[in-house]
């Protein structure tokens, strides 16, 4: 079967050799997924690769990796075609080069949108109040007046659900629109949530030296669960906002500042657990050309969750105008470039676990 680029050619080679092994079978879903098939459509192999969580295990156990002739490396070829899978499914298509300018995209986005916000702020008051303590009630929005700040930022999440939402139907469409019951989204969600496939069969992810451990399942949690406390926290304040008409700046104690605290927390912690996990790992289990991609998704989480942690500490002071911008800016680039970066790999791995759940539920139904 041809398939449209050298990564996925690459890739049905290998599950044809692992078909015929079978040896790393137990170690994670890419192995039972891949032994329903016998041949391999773009869509069967990306839908593999968004299974694979590149815990390194099956290149360790593998009798056929390079120097061997067979040169079997599955979660390499997996991780390069899982992260070329990303801007495939990229809506809209002119979108699709900025996966792999993503880094510096990042970098002249943050600074300009930051620079703006910091503009903003001076156009709409006397230059002198961009470095003035605010203690009013409404200090957040001396800065910047709430319904602008809705307007943008609505907007900005608005056309992020659009575009992620296109993309994921994409993915969906292209692994050939399974019909997935509810108890199949429940296993899915289980195994997202625990990152069960993220323990190299049980003994953790293996690193440059071989010893493997599960740490960078651990910073993966931080990351995960700080931003989904982040999440709630803005959703606890709306709730406040215009229900209750409770407005911010909000106490120590409530509900959206502890949720906020904590998952700002995560944000900081993770990303740097990632990226030190990121400089350990070998190089043999990545792929070429993002890695922009990823330092920069890492790092723009890290800035989110900082600048948020410091608004909270130092938000009474001069600092409040310039750590807002630089929060405000975060966030903004956030959720502008969250359909075209490695923000979609949660949900595209997550549609490949429900897919499996069904794939598992029906086979061993059938036997």
């Amino acid at each position: 079967m041809s398939h449209s680029t050298p990564a996925l050619t690459e890739a049905d080679r290998l599950m044809t050799v692992c078909n015929s092994c079978r040896y790393c079978e137990g170690l994670c879903a890419v192995f039972p997924a891949m032994e329903l098939k016998r041949s391999f459509s773009d869509g069967d192999l990306n839908h593999l690769a968004n299974l694979c969580h590149n815990c390194g295990a099956c290149y360790h156990d593998c009798q056929f990796t390079p120097p061997h002739e067979f040169a079997v490396n599955v979660p390499g070829t997996l991780a390069q075609v899982r992260t070329e899978s990303y801007a495939h499914y990229a809506w809209p298509k002119a979108a699709r080069p900025l996966f792999a300018r993503h880094g510096t995209a990042l970098a002249i986005g943050m600074t300009l949108i930051t620079a703006l916000f910091i503009l903003g702020f001076v156009a709409l008051n006397e230059p002198g109040a961009l470095l003035t303590a605010h203690l009013d009630d409404t200090r957040f929005y001396a800065m910047m007046p709430h319904e602008a700040m809705i307007a943008l930022f609505g907007a900005a999440f608005l056309w992020m659900l659009l575009a992620v939402f296109m993309g994921a139907r994409a993915f969906w469409r292209d692994a050939g629109t399974p019909q997935v019951g509810a108890t199949d989204h429940a296993q899915a969600t289980r195994d997202a949530a625990q990152l069960r496939y993220l323990d190299g069969g049980g003994m953790g992810c293996f690193n440059e030296d071989e010893q493997p451990t599960d740490r960078r399942r651990l910073w993966h949690h931080f990351t995960f669960y700080g931003f989904l406390l982040c999440f709630a926290a803005t959703s606890l304040a709306t709730v406040y906002h215009y229900v209750f008409g409770w407005h911010a700046p909000y106490a120590w104690h409530s509900g959206p500042a502890l949720l906020g605290i904590a998952g700002g927390i995560g944000l900081v912690i993770g990303p740097i657990g990632l990226l030190s996990a990121k400089r350990s790992r070998m190089q043999e289990l990545g792929a070429s050309g993002f890695r922009g991609m990823e330092v920069g998704f890492i790092l723009r989480l890290r800035v989110t969750g900082g600048s948020g942690l410091a608004l909270r500490v130092l938000g009474e002071t001069p600092l409040l105008g310039p750590l807002l911008a630089l929060h405000l800016g975060a966030v903004l680039t956030f959720f502008l470039s969250m359909p075209y970066g490695k923000f979609v790999h949660g949900l595209y791995r997550y549609l490949a676990l429900s897919r499996h759940a069904r794939d598992m539920r029906r086979h061993h139904g059938s036997i």
